[in-house]
């Protein structure tokens, strides 16, 4: 009795699973999801991430006679964290003073062993010349006495006479040669007191010029603003450890808040979309809530190829409309710039739309179509496309706003035949 009772119960329990089974699947796999066109104001837009920066700036410079004291490098020994709010004069940064102070001290030692050899050269030149200053008192005397001897020879023999007058124009030559000779030393200690001089001079200078290139290590905010680290060409920051050049001693910046932009790199297939003065929507990443707005203000005409980039980039600037004190430079924002629109078309998803190469006279053309519902059953309708976005494309022929479109592929859509514009099989694209 049992078994009679167990058995019915078990085959209709197997039935009943193999009904379920069958319909639940049965409705999966029939399940198709379907679109009706839209049809609006239509918006074909070029979407970038962009970095926000300061339209202008004051730049914080380092030393501004380096290149006069000969240093070529200098390495960034204190910074303010970024984004320190500064009023003008205040600390900004410090520069390594190690080879500067170096130099400084070479300098100084120059400095005194020149003053010392002036010193000498001059106490050389005055004993040499008050020497030379007695030898000519001495010859002069010596001529006197040789003049008073060849007068008073005058009533002698001509003999003696003629000795005496000897005598004394061999004096007298002496002392024409010994003053000479005494000019020319004084010229040669005027010039060499000159040579020291210009030396000792050079080195004041060059001192002078060390001592306050030394002092502009030591750097402080030109203006009042916020202080944003300046970027070098590969991209990174400057920061405390960073080595500055000579000829372009910035170690940061002053941004004006009241005018930001957006730079932006747009790939080599959609620049030719952007054109300066295109409006764009600006998001920023850090406060999703704000929405502001832009113009495209320049557009590259050269591209370049950025690091890790697999194509080629045009670097867009896109002036922000909005003036807030809240944007502030390197801040990621979204921008969506609307390169075209049409203000009454008929669009659908890309999804919806589909391309396959046909053969025609030996030719093979390429043709787009949609599968469009058709009563009970569905249809390949080709269609004619017109502007693209990234979710949505018009359809300029082939559907109306009443067409039921197919999202998802049927399963015997090779089978389907196709529904040509026109009826002569006219490509679309």
């Amino acid at each position: 009795m049992k078994k009679r009772v167990l058995f019915p119960a078990i085959l209709l329990a197997i039935i009943s699973l193999m009904l379920v089974w069958y319909y639940f699947f049965k409705e999966v796999e029939n399940t198709t999801i379907t679109v009706y066109p839209t049809r609006g104001q239509f918006n074909s837009t070029v979407t970038t991430t962009g970095e926000m920066q300061a339209e202008s700036s004051i730049d914080i410079h380092g030393p501004a006679n380096v290149r006069q004291a000969r240093i070529w490098q200098m390495k960034i020994s204190k910074l303010v964290p970024e984004g320190t709010v500064v009023k003008e004069g205040e600390f900004v940064a410090e520069l390594d003073k190690s080879e500067i102070a170096e130099k400084v001290n070479d300098l100084q030692l120059s400095l005194e062993k020149t003053e010392s050899q002036y010193l000498q050269s001059r106490l050389d030149s005055a004993l040499t010349l008050s020497n030379a200053r007695d030898e000519l008192e001495n010859i002069k005397y010596a001529m006197e006495e040789k003049q008073l001897i060849m007068q008073q020879s005058s009533f002698e023999a001509p003999a003696i006479i003629r000795q005496a007058e000897i005598d004394y124009e061999r004096e007298k030559r002496n002392l024409n040669q010994k003053t000479k000779n005494y000019e020319t030393k004084v010229a040669q200690a005027v010039a060499k007191l000159q040579e020291i001089g210009t030396e000792l001079s050079k080195h004041k200078s060059r001192l002078t010029i060390y001592l306050k290139t030394m002092g502009e290590f030591t750097i402080l905010a030109p203006a009042n603003g916020m202080v944003i680290y300046r970027k070098e060409w590969n991209g990174k920051k400057i920061t405390e450890g960073s080595t500055i050049g000579a000829w372009d001693p910035v170690v940061a910046t002053l941004p004006d808040l009241t005018s930001m932009k957006s730079v932006t790199y747009v790939n080599e297939v959609d620049i030719q979309k952007v054109k300066v003065g295109q409006t764009v929507d600006i998001g920023l990443d850090a406060d999703p809530d704000k929405k502001l707005t832009g113009k495209v203000a320049t557009v590259a005409n050269i591209g370049e190829q950025l690091k890790n980039a697999d194509s080629k980039v045009f670097e867009v600037t896109i002036k922000v409309n909005e003036k807030d004190t809240t944007l502030l430079p390197s801040m990621t924002t979204s921008n969506k710039i609307l390169v075209a629109a049409v203000d009454d078309a008929v669009f659908i998803p890309l999804e919806c739309v589909h391309s396959e190469i046909i053969k025609d006279d030996n030719s093979e053309k390429k043709i787009t179509y949609v599968f469009k519902a058709n009563g009970s059953g569905v249809i390949k309708q080709q269609v004619r496309l017109g502007l693209m976005n990234e979710n949505e494309v018009v359809v300029e022929k082939g559907i109306t706003i009443e067409d039921e479109l197919m999202v998802t592929i049927p399963e015997d859509a090779d089978e389907i035949e196709i529904s040509y514009l026109n009826n002569d099989k006219e490509s679309s694209q």
